[in-house]
């Protein structure tokens, strides 16, 4: 059986839960202490030797890091990764635009702002800032003429851009400003459905937030 080394708080990992939910897949799950520093011991680390969750064990014994690798790897084969190859390289584009202008920008900001660590971070905050609203506004234009990310189907595209961007709000960000984004948002909500949780921080007793 698969086993996902998983922190519920991490927008990351809670992408590789909605797919999972999504086709049905059976899985294992391992709970990783990030604020303990289980993710850098010498045991995580030879799943992902950059010490972040989520990782993905195989029944084989081999294991995938990076959460939008995760995603391709599980959705092949199904409508949620097109064939055509047009199409799966505009899943590709936004996947990357995802890795690249999301996720180390509003995530980062989200997780220096519900754990308390923004004050310490104060010299990159405003870098970040603009950043993110150069996403946000990108993503606005990307979203501009069409339901979804890649044209009227829902892929992992949205599902990985929608994990970090929908919770922008958390970190000081107007949603409201980007009625395109909103739009698709509500529509990115309705077709994950119910039972995906976003987990606080707080659960973590080792936070700080």
């Amino acid at each position: 059986m698969l086993t996902l080394y998983d922190y519920l708080p991490s927008q990351n990992a809670w992408k590789v839960r909605v797919l999972f939910g999504l086709l049905g897949i059976a899985y294992e799950t391992h709970q990783v202490s990030i604020f303990e520093g289980e993710s850098h011991t010498e045991a995580f680390l030879k799943l992902n030797p950059a010490g972040a969750v989520p990782a993905l064990g195989l029944e084989n014994g081999e294991a995938i890091a990076e959460s939008n690798a995760i995603l391709v790897y599980l959705a092949e084969g199904s409508p949620y990764l097109p064939a055509d190859r047009y199409l799966r390289a505009k899943v590709m584009q936004w996947l990357f635009f995802e890795q690249y202008h999301v996720e180390p920008v509003i995530g980062s900001l989200r997780f220096w702002t519900l754990t308390g660590r923004l004050q310490r971070n104060k010299a990159l905050a405003s870098g970040k800032r603009e950043a993110g609203t150069r996403a946000l506004g990108a993503l606005e234009r990307g979203l501009k003429d069409t339901p979804f990310l890649v044209g009227d189907s829902f892929t992992i595209a949205d599902i990985a851009v929608y994990a970090y961007s929908h919770r922008a709000e958390d970190c000081g960000f107007s949603l409201a400003d980007y009625p395109a984004v909103s739009a698709w948002i509500d529509r990115v909500s309705e077709a994950i459905g119910p039972g995906y949780p976003v987990h606080p921080y707080s659960i973590d007793p080792h936070s700080g937030g």
